[in-house]
């Protein structure tokens, strides 16, 4: 017959509790160190990639710009055909009506290239003009680009060091929940999250909860020194542990940390 796997006494629920927010709270360390350096590379990422697809989308408006020129050049280039042959119409007609009508037809085309010649100056207005946005859009890649080089070099040199002991502080952390029954690691969690700095689970200074200027009355703190059950805090609702308990177990875990 099968052994019966002994039940973690309440006081083991406790330390394991409390070796787990030691353990947590070091990786929320390590994390602070980064600061906000993973948000200003991604940051960074993604203005380098937006003045980047706004280079593309420059470089493309100038080359339709250049087919727009091209074209009115070709139309230019037609109109002085048309005004050459309709000027050779002229010698052979016959009455004034068809030198008048011939007349119009170059006056049209001389139009024509006027317009032809002022639009070609607004294509190349726009053009200098772009270019110059172009000059600036660059410089700031260039600046941009230089900036993130930095500080993912420094991001790099961060998780160079810290990167290894994290991911080994979460193992154990996984080895420490293991030791504590699912609901209890459901509550430190909700607890963690809803609380300041991420301290569910605080030991007793001074007569008050860690972090918390309300006093514990003796005979609560009297229970907690049991470790006989697991007792919250009424105004914060962390989880509480008596001083002695978390002096052996900083212990315990500063040795561990010292280790990685």
């Amino acid at each position: 017959m099968a052994k019966k796997k002994t039940e973690a006494s309440v006081e083991d629920k406790l330390r394991a509790l409390y070796d787990l927010q030691l353990i947590h709270s070091r990786v929320d360390t390590i994390r602070n160190m980064r600061g906000e350096l993973p948000l200003e590379v991604e940051d960074l990422e993604d203005e380098v990639a937006g003045l980047s697809k706004r280079l593309e989308k420059l470089d493309g408006e100038l080359g339709l710009i250049d087919d727009q020129i091209k074209a009115k050049k070709i139309q230019i280039d037609d109109s002085k055909a048309a005004i050459k042959k309709y000027t050779e119409q002229q010698k052979n007609v016959r009455n004034n009506r068809e030198f008048n009508s011939l007349s119009k037809e170059v006056e049209f085309q001389e139009l024509e290239i006027q317009l032809a010649d002022k639009n070609i100056k607004e294509y190349r207005a726009q053009i200098e003009q772009k270019k110059e946005v172009i000059t600036t859009t660059k410089e700031r890649i260039a600046e941009r680009e230089n900036h993130l080089k930095h500080k993912k070099e420094e991001l790099d040199d961060i998780l160079s060091e810290t990167q290894k002991e994290e991911q080994e502080l979460l193992k154990k952390s996984e080895g420490f929940e293991e030791q504590i029954e699912p609901r209890l690691v459901k509550a430190y969690n909700r607890i963690r999250t809803n609380v300041r700095n991420g301290l569910a689970v605080v030991p007793i200074e001074r007569g008050a909860s860690g972090g918390s200027f309300f006093t514990i009355p003796p005979q609560v703190q009297m229970e907690i020194a049991g470790r006989k059950k697991i007792i919250t805090d009424e105004h914060s609702g962390r989880i509480l542990v008596d001083e002695q308990l978390a002096k052996e177990e900083q212990g315990k875990m500063d040795a561990l940390f010292g280790k990685m």
